[in-house]
């Protein structure tokens, strides 16, 4: 009955005889240690812990030693090619005054400092997004009655000198107004149909490679197995095209780009957990991003460009969210990565 209770929980529940062999391992278990419980289960801690941090296993034997529950931060826990900062605590279960069992739970830390960053992220891009709407809409007012004006005057002319002026007046309101209706970004709902994300990414990649000179190298690493997602083409070959964009403006038209997709498991955005997410990076092997704008620059106007809007990176964000999605950013010189990641199917809440 308990077994069941436990692989409800989203802790990693892990159940260890007095030997150290595992004997129970729950459905939150098997997502964090990378691993089925038929394969782990049977296996000492010493096997299942050997290539990580060596407190895991001091901490099970103390335990079991002292009889008493430990609770230890920050180890750090080695699952095949990537390693997660965990916090541990063991639980000893004592039958007939002797310890028959220990009850050990673990949590991924970075995971809840990603959640975490995650809905600041957001919450600032919302923020930003009403204050931009609102200088937006307050701007366009006063740039239609100088269009029109100039307009009128332009009709009064007969001076083909001044009608040149008039016609500049007119041009740069048109640019204006078309800069505003870029900063309101999307402004329509998407239109959602079953697509296969690498339809968006081979559309984006012979883009890029057509627009592109012969020094910049486009590869891609797909993952064939990822199912359909449900997307309006259009926004998604957008917002691809705006990072791939940021990415060929960054190497200067001489370096590497890689497409790269994933399935990601238990994925949460915006509190929300989705059992699968597709994962599609942008790789350039570029200078990088300054690190004082890193983490404003899906806000409009962020440009480490002196010719660039910083509205690209902005639309593509507007764009993902529209789709329940989110694009994040790491970058280091020699190596900038955007990830969207999009969520396939229903939330699991």
């Amino acid at each position: 009955m308990y077994k069941r209770i436990l692989d409800h929980l989203n802790a990693a529940i892990l159940v260890f005889d007095c030997n150290l062999i595992l004997t129970y391992l729950n459905n939150a278990g098997e997502i964090l240690l990378a691993d089925s419980a038929n394969h782990l289960i049977g296996n000492s801690a010493a096997d299942i812990f050997k290539s990580s941090d060596p407190a895991f296993l001091i901490n099970l034997k103390q335990s079991i030693t002292m009889e008493k529950p430990l609770v230890d931060h920050a180890l750090t826990l080695n699952r095949l090619s990537q390693s997660v900062t965990i916090n541990f605590s063991a639980t000893p279960l004592v039958t007939d005054e002797k310890v028959s069992e220990l009850l050990v739970e673990l949590h991924q830390v970075d995971n809840h400092l990603r959640i975490s960053k995650e809905e600041q992220l957001l919450t600032q891009q919302t923020t930003a997004k009403l204050l931009v709407r609102g200088l937006a809409h307050e701007i366009k007012n006063p740039l239609g009655g100088l269009r029109g004006a100039a307009q009128l005057l332009d009709l009064e002319l007969n001076d083909p000198d001044l009608k040149e002026y008039t016609q500049i007046i007119i041009a740069e309101s048109d640019r204006l107004q078309g800069l505003m209706d870029k900063m309101l970004g999307p402004n329509k709902p998407p239109n959602k149909k079953p697509l296969n994300i690498h339809e968006i990414l081979e559309r984006v990649r012979q883009l890029i490679q057509a627009e592109a000179s012969s020094h910049l190298l486009i590869t891609c690493d797909y993952d064939p197995s990822i199912p359909t997602i449900l997307g309006d083409k259009d926004q998604l070959i957008q917002a691809v095209l705006n990072i791939a964009r940021n990415a060929v403006q960054a190497l200067e038209g001489k370096g590497n780009i890689v497409f790269k997709t994933r399935i990601q498991r238990q994925m949460t955005i915006g509190r929300k957990c989705y059992k699968l997410a597709a994962r599609c990076d942008i790789i350039d092997n570029g200078p990088g991003i300054d690190a004082e704008i890193l983490n404003q620059i899906f806000y409009p106007m962020v440009t480490g460009r002196a010719e660039g809007t910083g509205l690209g990176l902005s639309i593509a964000q507007s764009l993902i969210n529209q789709h329940n999605g989110l694009i994040e950013c790491k970058s280091e010189p020699g190596k900038t990565v955007f990830s969207i990641f999009l969520p396939m199917g229903a939330s699991n809440e």
